[in-house]
């Protein structure tokens, strides 16, 4: 052997949301040092990068809720903290518009972090980023399925440059409803004009933008109605879409010794821990074109593990760092939605969409509850998954809650019992000992 990669032996260290404004290098709680020393010695350390490093240099884009900002300078506290990949695909990319979007690259390239999901253009945004390990070569793609239009990244043409923003999975929802329902929605759809309002558009949008009307099919408000014997949803990735990302992970495949995708998905199916169907559909489509681990998060709480064809698929690792409540400014119209006036300040704002802590993320503790997942492979296959529970301080101050520690025994139970319930679906049994979680391929 003359290369160490040629071993097929590598640790990643995954993480999911990190949304940091504050330092992490002051703190040194035993607990949160042994978390810090567990991504340091790691080959990878990964989080879902879901605050835009910039100093508010731009106006306002189009977000919903929280409008993100972080000083760049908190980038260099993720690397003390053993953070070397990050993926930049979400539903913040665009708070900032096209300014936000290429600022935060700039910023996050200067640190040395690799990343990978939003470019200046469709195919800097889908295009893996690369981190060169002792270990080998780690090929990373990014993508989100919630994110605003307008922050989708374009392509470019001949004649137009292309447009910054992210790399984008569309999907598309069919409802089934039973007889009665499907008649009533007919009839609406009938007596308030929009049946007529779609067949105006269908002349000018005749590629499949608007829905046909038939006999047991019906587009009403936008959405694709079906007749059946049940109510149910169902949803598919966007063909396109998923091709052009799968066809990525066939280019890092031949250019990486490793390949883990990244996605960004708050969208759910029957509840709030239940992966939406699309979202299944496409990471088993990943790990059949060849990558190791698939990363998910975005509804800010954890979701199930499956390990498909050895391969780990984690439909959300929750919260990592969450402190989004300290971002130093929020635009005019966020403090318009709780009916603060221009004399209001940020304390204020954040008081007031929490209700003062008990409404919305600072109430629920399922939000500050979370894991951190340790993947061991050798000689390149999967060998053993370790589901580390963290604490992120629920109930405490905004001043100190968001920055993640491990859980101690009762809460770490807490977890782990909630990841084998929602684990269990997908086959995959977690053992649970000396409070962290196992799973052994």
């Amino acid at each position: 052997m003359i290369y160490e990669a040629e071993s097929g032996d590598l640790t990643l260290v995954a993480s999911g949301d990190c949304m940091i404004t504050r330092k992490l290098s002051v703190f040194r709680e035993p607990s949160f040092v042994s978390l810090v020393d567990m991504f340091r010695k790691a080959d990878v350390g990964y989080t879902n990068l879901e605050m835009l490093m910039h100093d508010f240099e731009h106006s306002p884009g189009s977000a919903g809720g929280t409008f993100t900002g972080s000083d760049p300078r908190n980038l260099e506290e993720l690397k003390w903290a053993g953070i070397n990949l990050v993926s930049t695909a979400n539903n913040h990319a665009y708070d900032y518009g096209e300014g936000g979007v290429l600022t935060n690259l700039d910023n996050v390239h200067k640190s040395g972090i690799a990343y990978a999901g939003t470019g200046r253009n469709t195919s800097e945004a889908r295009a893996p980023g690369y981190l060169d390990t002792a270990k080998g070569r780690v090929a990373l793609i990014s993508a989100s399925s919630t994110f605003s239009e307008s922050g989708r990244a374009l392509d470019q043409r001949p004649d137009i440059k292309g447009r910054p923003g992210l790399n984008a999975l569309r999907f598309s929802l069919t409802h089934t409803v039973d007889r009665d329902a499907f008649d009533e929605l007919k009839r609406v759809n009938r007596e308030l004009g929009f049946e007529a309002n779609n067949s105006a558009l269908r002349r000018f949008r005749p590629q499949g933008a608007v829905i046909e009307d038939t006999d047991t099919q019906l587009g009403f408000q936008g959405n694709r109605f079906v007749l059946g014997e049940e109510f149910k949803i169902s949803s598919k990735p966007n063909t396109r879409d998923m091709e052009e990302n799968l066809k990525w992970i066939r280019d890092a495949r031949r250019m990486a010794d490793w390949v883990f995708v990244a996605f960004h998905c708050h969208e759910s199916g029957a509840n709030r821990d239940e992966p939406p169907e699309f979202l299944t559909t496409f990471a088993r489509a990943c790990i059949d074109e060849g990558a190791d681990a698939f990363l998910g998060h975005g509804p800010h709480v954890t979701r199930g593990v499956e390990v498909y064809h050895g391969k780990p698929i984690f439909y959300s690792l929750g919260n990592f760092i969450f402190q989004n409540d300290t971002v130093r400014w929020q635009p005019a119209f966020n403090y318009d939605s709780v009916n603060l006036d221009h004399g209001s300040t940020p304390a204020d704002f954040y008081d007031a969409r929490s209700e003062k802590d008990t409404r919305g993320f600072p109430s629920e503790s399922a939000y500050w509850e979370s894991v951190v997942v340790q993947c061991e492979f050798k000689k390149k296959s999967l060998s053993r998954v370790t589901l580390h529970p963290i604490d992120l301080g629920h109930g405490r101050p905004r001043s100190q809650r968001g920055r993640p520690v491990m859980a101690d025994s009762r809460l770490a139970r807490k977890s782990l019992d909630r990841m084998r319930r929602l684990s269990k679906p997908f086959g995959t049994e977690i053992k649970v000992s000396n409070s962290v979680g196992v799973i052994t391929v």
